[in-house]
């Protein structure tokens, strides 16, 4: 018994590797169900990082001079307003991507019948 031409496999692997990208395309996203917990995180994280890398730096700077703790305490805070900064950054990326509604679509006046 031969093989099949190899033009006739390569469409037939074609054509089942579309059909199963049709088929990944189709399935539900289920990301949105969890997309407010991980931005909340992602901004924890930042902040948290914020804070340690200026930790760190602070204080292997005072380590270094023999400040301790002023290098510390100045990068911690320096630190602490770069991760707010990157969190204000996120919340933009937020809000720009989940557009809220216009104010004068409030369904609230619509129940109360005034």
């Amino acid at each position: 018994m031969s093989e099949p031409d190899p033009k006739t496999r390569l469409d037939d692997l074609e054509a089942r590797i579309a059909a199963a990208k049709s088929a990944k395309e189709q399935r539900p996203h289920q990301e949105e169900h969890y997309s407010q917990a991980q931005v909340a995180w992602r901004m924890v994280t930042e902040l948290v990082a914020g804070l340690g890398i200026g930790f760190g730096i602070g204080y292997g700077l005072d380590s270094l001079f023999g400040t301790l703790p002023w290098l510390m305490v100045l990068f911690t805070f320096l630190g602490l307003a770069a991760g707010v900064n990157v969190m204000m950054r996120t919340a933009k990326e937020v809000q720009a991507a989940n557009p809220a509604p216009a104010a004068g679509e409030d369904k609230r006046d619509d129940e109360d019948g005034d």
